[in-house]
């Protein structure tokens, strides 16, 4: 058998990628390089602060514009640079969402961001067939579809979409404020507690319109969670579609050790 070989790389973080993400074979690409490089200017920095125009950082480390260019798109999908007019900026940390049966509104406030959510549109439908297990009603009878942008700080970070049963929210369309918490209008307002949901989450890519509204290129890779609640009955209560930026959320959860 082969011996197996530990590399050790110096100041390496804990949790950071394997030999900080050199191959075995020692040979890494030039943006990469130049990306390592990019990286070690972004934390002398900080956040909020301009990054030099490709022209000097390509003079600077001796490569091709196209090179710094490939380097910087993927510094911008990871979330640790953002656009702001023509210029580019050093991004802060990720948020970070608990996957568990809290609101958008209080996970956010936690990080002390300023949550809001500004209203798409608020339909009234025939429930569709598909849907109809989810959210506790028959086909045909009628379900409210609330459609939400996510913001914190007032910047645009993730798309909501809400199923929930009329007969579960009667005046969802005249009682509820649209920037508020959902959440919290079901508990304060109906008396409706949730019991438990089941979440899947999956990374996909915008579609044309997700991405104009959202305010980000299609080409940015996106947290995609579905999440089917119940009540504290066990009746169902909403569906939720959730769509959150790659570059600005990361989640979190905290598991326990099985008997």
């Amino acid at each position: 058998m082969e011996p197996t070989h530990t590399h050790h790389v110096p100041g390496r973080a804990p949790g950071a990628p394997v030999r900080a993400g050199i191959p075995e074979h020692g040979r890494i690409p030039k943006y990469y390089a130049v990306k390592a490089q990019v990286a070690v200017l972004l934390d002398d920095l900080g956040e909020g602060g301009l990054l030099p125009a490709e022209r000097e950082l390509a003079a600077r480390f001796e490569v091709a514009r196209e090179t710094v260019r490939q380097a910087l798109r993927e510094l911008l999908l990871e979330g640790r640079l953002r656009r702001v007019g023509r210029g580019t900026v050093v991004a802060g940390p990720k948020l970070e969402q608990p996957l568990a049966l809290a609101s958008y509104t209080e996970g956010v406030r936690r990080q002390g961001r300023r949550p809001g959510r500004t209203l798409i549109g608020l339909d009234r439908l025939a429930c569709p067939t598909a849907l109809s297990p989810d959210v506790g009603v028959r086909p045909g009878e009628p379900v409210w579809h609330l459609e939400r942008v996510l913001l914190a700080d007032d910047e645009r970070v993730g798309l909501e979409s809400t199923y929930v049963a009329v007969e579960r929210a009667p005046g969802l369309d005249t009682e509820f404020e649209p920037d508020s918490s959902f959440y919290g209008y079901l508990r304060d307002r109906l008396g409706i507690g949730f019991g438990d949901a089941d979440e899947r989450l999956e990374t996909v890519l915008a579609t044309p319109r997700e991405a104009l509204l959202i305010g980000t290129p299609p080409a940015l890779p996106m947290l995609l969670i579905h999440r089917v609640s119940r009540d504290t009955d066990g009746r169902p209560l909403e569906r939720v579609r959730s769509l959150y930026r790659g570059d600005r959320f990361s989640f979190t959860t905290h598991l326990r050790g099985g008997g």
